[in-house]
């Protein structure tokens, strides 16, 4: 019997007159750790792990002093464009932390901090925003995909290789970060559909800050929670405090765990909150209140871990300092290596477009070589 067969059930009726919902859904989370879609509210059966909690709190201090340190550098002209994650920390260092060295990370342009938390050089995450480089880091060497800046497409590629490496009998998982913006895309709905049509290793983790830059989520669906996609596909829903970063890391392990084991995939859906506009080129304060802005300042991620460590006796003023410390060394490294002027070859421009150059590419690049030549020939006759 399907829902609507059943009696007192839901029937489809002429829609009334429609408009969009204009409130700025979604609302702070609750103050459970997560919930599972289908099942009773989970709770943690046992204390996180003591090295974890560390590890989680000296990662997420890096990266606030990360966004801080990025976006000063886009007001120096240094970076062409940066979205800051500032208040997103939690989602983005917890999925760097569940994975395993083998597994796969697709993140999208706002994912610096969870390329830079897999070890990644925060330089080479930057060139992509720095405007430099076609791509600054390995990607086969490192298992991280390129920051991917069009809207969802990362996801179809995460679904291919998750399912080649299952193919192949590899024991590896992906990960795929998209925004709540994301999931309004077609490509969502066509990884999802396929991870779920072949059981592919994949997790989805939506990370919901409340707006696809200046749309807010109720103009985007009218699902309870985006969570809730997940059962139309055949797979598992997820709802997690996304400024929890203990929970955000033991959902996720937990479906990570589920993948590589032949459990297929898995959504999950953060519910967070950009704390500074979209990029440095937004004005978030056209289509948000600041009031909006302070309520979730409250529910800060670092403030949370701070007191979850607190709580359990893990967190002490030296261990603050070390963080801090860490914090700084980083942000001053970044600081100098980004004021220096990387070497620029304009050959460049014709590497990696393909694996063999067309006839175009090759004359192009020829034309640029006699041009340069001839610029070079009249400085010296000056």
């Amino acid at each position: 019997m399907t829902v609507l067969e059943q009696p007192g059930a839901y029937a489809p009726a002429p829609p009334p007159s429609w408009r969009p919902r204009t409130d700025a859904a979604p609302l702070l989370p609750d103050a459970e750790p997560y919930r599972v879609l289908g099942t009773r509210t989970a709770e943690r059966e046992a204390a996180p792990d003591a090295e974890l909690l560390r590890r989680l709190y000296a990662a997420v201090v890096q990266g606030r002093r990360f966004n801080e340190q990025a976006t000063a550098l886009t007001r120096q002209g240094r970076l062409a464009v940066y979205p800051s994650s500032r208040g997103q920390e939690a989602c983005q260092i917890a999925a760097a932390l569940a994975l395993r060295e083998h597994d796969w990370l697709f993140p999208s342009y706002r994912d610096t901090l969870a390329a830079v938390a897999r070890g990644l050089d925060p330089v080479e995450v930057l060139a992509l925003l720095r405007g430099d480089w076609h791509h600054g880091y390995d990607s086969p060497g490192t298992r991280v995909a390129p920051l991917c800046t069009p809207l969802a497409t990362q996801l179809p590629h995460a679904v291919g290789l998750a399912h080649a490496a299952r193919l192949k009998g590899d024991e590896v998982a992906a990960l795929a970060l998209v925004g709540d913006g994301g999931t309004s895309e077609g490509d969502f709905h066509e990884a999802l559909n396929f991870a779920a049509v072949w059981q592919a290793p994949v997790v989805f983790l939506v990370q919901n800050n409340g707006f696809a830059i200046s749309v807010p989520l109720a103009k985007q669906t009218a699902a309870p929670s985006l969570a809730h996609k997940a059962v139309g596909y055949g797979m598992p829903g997820r709802l997690v405090d996304g400024n929890d970063a203990v929970a955000v890391h033991e959902v996720l392990c937990e479906a990570l765990d589920r993948a590589r084991t032949g459990g297929g995939p898995t959504l999950v859906e953060a519910v967070t909150y950009r704390l500074e506009a979209h990029t440095n080129a937004d004005d978030a304060t056209r289509y948000r209140t600041d009031s909006e802005v302070a309520a979730w300042q409250a529910h800060d991620p670092v403030t949370l871990l701070e007191r979850e460590l607190r709580s359990r006796g893990l967190l002490d003023e030296k261990t603050v300092r070390e963080a801090t410390e860490a914090a700084e060394r980083q942000a001053a490294d970044l600081r100098e290596r980004m004021h220096q002027d990387p070497p620029l070859d304009p050959a460049e421009l014709f590497a990696h477009v393909y694996a063999e150059p067309t006839p175009q590419l090759r004359d192009q690049a020829d034309q640029l070589r006699a041009e340069l030549a001839a610029g070079e020939a009249g400085e010296e006759t000056r």
